[in-house]
């Protein structure tokens, strides 16, 4: 008995992680990735994959979801890198920085009903800032505003009112996961440069951002996988259809109703997982890179 080796009292922890992470994440993605294959007498087909490419609105709805993700995910990145550069730089107060992390902290976790009911009440058709606006003097029409670079008036329930309200949690999301790279930028770093009679701009050029680089695209392609991935804030803002969204199509195809069709619906998931994989195989090797300038 003295001989045997006894199982490390960690176990006991990491146990329940496991059985958790199987039953709720392997289980149900390995029934995903298997139901995308099979009809519905479950038998084994690729129809369900090969009608991703062959019908217009799976593939519109993967193109959508695609350039939403891409939009919010470049904007949130490049206020995000910002703001946490602003937070951290020297000479800032020190209260600024615990500020923004707390409240970075809140709004990257805030999302679904909650946050698309906040965006409502605030810019809504009869929201508090909207309502502001209509009155003296202003007397402007947020709904009557065409934004750069859009054909079409703003609106909450639209492509830009969705994109809009993913930046309220995709930028703190780039703050808290940016600025452990941006304190990797050493002091004596930006003193040799200034020393050897590098102006700000080469410090950044040949320095800073060579560094800073692959942390900023694996966030990027982190902030990507986040709204890619995002259900209820959308669903929540056009009632399920008025943007046409992967996951929103998966949901139509998994409510139960007369138009349910459950294979297709795990065949836009195994899609989902696909595009995630892509950026994954990306995302770790810049992640391993960049964790060297973070120590």
């Amino acid at each position: 008995m003295s001989g045997r080796r006894r199982l490390p009292l960690a176990w006991l922890v990491v146990v329940p992680f496991f059985a958790y992470a199987v039953l709720y994440l392997f289980l149900p993605s390995g029934q995903v990735m298997v139901g995308a294959f099979q009809n519905n007498h479950g038998g084994f087909t690729f129809s369900n994959v090969s009608a991703i490419i062959h019908t217009s609105y799976l593939r519109s709805a993967f193109e959508v979801s695609i350039r939403l993700s891409l939009e919010t995910a470049f904007w949130g990145a490049l206020f995000g890198f910002l703001l946490a550069y602003a937070a951290i730089r020297e000479g800032i107060p020190r209260f600024i920085r615990p500020m923004f992390t707390t409240f970075s902290g809140v709004a990257a976790n805030f999302g679904g009903i909650p946050l698309a009911f906040a965006f409502i009440a605030t810019v809504g058709t009869i929201g508090i800032v909207t309502r502001f606006l209509q009155g003296a003097p202003f007397h402007f029409n947020l709904y009557n505003w065409t934004p750069p670079l859009s054909n079409q008036p703003f609106s909450l329930f639209s492509f830009i009112g969705v994109s809009i309200t993913y930046l309220y949690f995709q930028i703190p999301l780039m703050l808290l996961v940016i600025s452990p790279a941006i304190d990797g930028l050493r002091r004596e770093w930006r003193e040799a440069s200034s020393n050897l009679g590098a102006s700000s701009f080469q410090f950044w050029r040949y320095v800073g951002m060579p560094v800073l680089l692959p942390s900023i695209i694996s966030a990027f392609i982190l902030l990507f996988g986040n709204a890619f991935a995002a259900y209820a804030t959308a669903y929540a803002l056009t009632s399920g259809t008025g943007l046409n969204i992967v996951p929103i199509v998966i949901g139509n195809d998994l409510t139960g109703n007369v138009l349910s069709n459950p294979h297709e619906g795990q065949a836009l998931a195994f899609g989902m997982f696909a595009v995630l994989a892509v950026m994954m195989l990306i995302y770790v090797p810049l992640q391993r890179r960049t964790s060297r300038w973070a120590r």
